[in-house]
This record gives C-alpha cells, structure tokens and sequence, in this order.
C-alpha cells in the first residue's frame, strides 16, 4: 500500500491476509499495553475497545464506540508509538462524541475539524508519536479548543482553504454517517452491516454507545488516577458528570481514585483474557491523600461551612487511612492542618479564619509557596470569583469543585457538580 491518501486507500477492498493480521493484532496489543502503562486514561478506554479486521471497507481505522476496526496493512506499517498515536486518535472521537455533536454543521468540514482537534490534544499531551506514514491534520492554534471551535473557525476561513484537500488527511474512517460508505450521515441504519462488513447503527444503538461511552470515561478516569487524566478531557468528563451523578457520588469516586497509584503485572488485569493477553492490573495504596480547601469568603454562611465541615468529617469516616490537609481562604489561607489517622485530631476542633472578599487564586498561590502537590483538590465553594484566571492555575492539580448555592455556576477546568441539600445525609 503506497502512501496516498485516506480516501483513496479507503477505496481499495483488500482480502485479509492471516499472518498480516495476526502481525497487526500483536502490535495493537502491544501498543495497547504501553498506553496503559503511560497513559491509562487512554489505555483503559482503548483496551475495552473489540479489535476487529476491517481490510474490506477501511484504509486506516475506526470506531462507533464499541470497536476498534483496522486495516491490517496500515497497522503494521505503523510504529508501537504510531498506534498508540492511532488509539488515542479514536478514544477521543469517542470521548468528545463526535458523532453525536455534528448537528446542522456540514459533515466534511466537521470531520476535518474532529481531527484538528483530536491530534492537537495528541500531540500536546505527548501520546505515542504522531503518525507520518499519511499526512494528517494538526495546527498548533487548535490545541485546548473544542471541535466546536475549530469548525468556526475553519468555517470563517472557508474560502481560503481547499476542503477537498484537508478531507484527504482525515487520519480514520469518521464513523458519523450510517453505512452508506460516503460518511454523509443521511438516514436511519437498520443495525445491520454491509456486505464489505462496514457497520450500519440504528438511533438507538448509537444511544446506547454514548451512554456506555459516558459511564467507561467516568470509570478509566478513575482507574488512571491522579494527574493522569489531560484537562481538556477533564473538562469534558466535568459536562458529563455534572447532569449525571450527585455531588456525594461525585466526591466519594474521586478521592477514591487517589488510591489507585501504579500498574503491576503481579496482579493480571481480566480484561486481555479473552484476547489472549496479559495485561497490567492496578496495584492500590491504602492511604487516601488529598487537600480540602474551604471558601469562608464574605457570601459563606455559618450553616455554610458547618455543612463544609461536616463533609470532610464523613470523608475522614469513610476511610481507616486518610492524609487531609484541610484549610480555609477568602483572599488568603488561613489555618493550614493536617489530619491523619494517626493523630487522629477531631476536625469540630478546626477553627476555620477569613470572612472577606474572594480570592480562589490565593488557594494556588499557596499550595505552590509550600510546595504542596496534592493529587486532588476539593474545593467548597459557591463560586462567586471576580477578576478570577483560571489558566494561571488549572494546570496545577487535579480539582473537584462542590459549589453551593449557584446553579449556574459551570467552572472553567477541574470536575465539579452542585451541593444538592437534599442529598446531604
């Protein structure tokens, strides 16, 4: 296969060859495994995905959600790094939902967009190596911008750039359309197949792969753990949170995955079983380590932060082995402690300071001054900010905000959802 485009390649149905596929499995297996080791956000969602010969119908790769489907020659061209470069690819086509975001929008320049989008968060966030056996789409002002975005922008500039061309570069198979072979997304499929074997999904197929698609992110981003998780796609799992569990649900699942440290072949994950691999298992430490930081801001009530406190009671409850840094702020931090189940200090002892303006960079400020890197920032807040830059910070440390008493409140990095008062026992 010579290095031409996308579509070109995609035109060619080839007959699978056995030993070229069982040479492409092995390497998508092994690169698979290096993603869970270097990058287990990735690696746990690329490992549930079913490997599946696609040599009749697709030149390179794809994916509805449930499949990883490839070309087998494409694939062993391709270094370990490239494929775990062409897996992060489409993990995150299904993390963004892609398919299911188009719209009115028109379906080449939205595809084009999906692929600007996707290898700069690739490249920015150093997932194997970008692929260079076919051109594909990358310009560094698309990092951190959503598909959303990029297509305005592509739109705006419509008729400086030849469409025709960029649609070449599309690394894979967009899987937005039915079937039909041309990815134009008419119609309704019948959740059959093709006879080359290309997948035609049903409205209520792609239903049910989104929300499958949306409890797998939730779970691979609490498996990976800490600081391992890119904030472009934690914003992104901050929106399907938000409307999908409660905030106690939310907090519990996040200090939990601060105890979810390491890989270990000692203890063999079951998901290679059916596929005739062993893959790493996650090795857990027994102590939970995170900072509460509580707003005592002016706008804070008295029931407030009792409600505050309360909570980081139940956190210190909920575990035998704990390491809480717990402290209070307004425009700055007040009565930094620590509580430990080893000194077993009683937080309705915790005399909380502030009560002025509001101030959340104080928070950042100094966590970096005291040389404080916690693998997860709890933030109680009602997240009333002014002059507030949350690129200064975001980068930091993982973050989960609980915000009180402003529903519309939508932070701009970190996870977050709503201090529901019903929900509170």
């Amino acid at each position: 296969m010579s290095d031409t485009t996308l579509a070109e390649k995609s035109k060619v149905h080839t007959v699978t060859n056995p030993k070229t596929d069982l040479a492409a499995i092995d390497k998508l297996i092994t690169a698979r495994v290096g993603l869970l080791l270097k990058a287990p956000f990735f690696g746990n969602l690329a490992t549930r995905l079913k490997l599946t010969n696609a040599d009749a119908w697709c030149g390179t790769a794809a994916t509805e959600g449930r499949h990883f489907f490839y070309n087998s020659e494409f694939i062993n061209r391709l270094s370990l790094k490239e494929c775990e470069f062409l897996f992060g690819h489409e993990v995150l086509h299904v993390v963004y939902d892609h398919m299911g975001r188009r719209g009115e929008r028109e379906p080449r320049l939205w595809n084009i967009a999906d692929d600007y989008c996707v290898n700069a968060d690739l490249i920015q966030y150093r997932i194997g190596e970008k692929i260079n056996k076919v051109p594909v789409l990358y310009n560094s002002k698309y990092e951190g911008m959503s598909a959303e975005e990029v297509y305005d922008d592509l739109y705006k500039n419509a008729d400086k750039i030849d469409i025709g061309k960029l649609s070449d570069m599309l690394l894979d198979e967009h899987m937005d359309g039915d079937g039909e072979g041309d990815d134009d997304g008419e119609g309704e499929g019948d959740g059959k197949k093709e006879g080359n074997g290309r997948p035609r999904l049903t409205a209520e197929e792609k239903k049910a792969i989104r929300d499958e698609v949306k409890e797998a992110v939730l779970a691979a981003a609490q498996a990976a753990g800490a600081g391992n998780v890119p904030g472009n796609v934690q914003r992104m799992i901050g929106s399907l949170t938000a409307p999908q569990i409660g905030w106690r649900e939310l907090l519990q699942q996040q200090i939990q995955s601060t105890i979810k440290s390491d890989f270990t072949f000692a203890r063999p994950s079951r998901r290679g079983w059916h596929m005739d691999a062993i893959l790493p298992g996650l090795r857990p430490e027994e102590t939970i380590d995170v900072c509460v930081a509580i707003d005592t801001s002016g706008s804070i009530s008295d029931d407030d932060l009792r409600d505050f406190l309360s909570e980081v009671k139940g956190i210190m409850d909920s575990y035998q082995d704990y390491r809480i840094k717990v402290l209070t702020w307004d425009t700055e931090v007040y009565n930094p402690q620590d509580f430990t189940a080893d000194n077993n200090t009683d937080i309705s002892e915790y005399a909380p300071g502030g009560g002025g303006g509001t101030d959340p960079h104080c928070v950042w400020e100094w966590l970096k001054e005291n040389d404080v890197q916690p693998k997860k920032l709890i933030m109680f807040t009602d997240y009333q900010f002014f002059g507030w830059s949350p690129e200064q910070v975001q980068d930091y440390c993982d973050t989960v905000w609980i915000i009180k008493d402003n529903a519309s409140a939508e932070p701009e990095f970190g996870i977050w959802a709503h201090y529901d008062e019903s929900n509170k026992d």
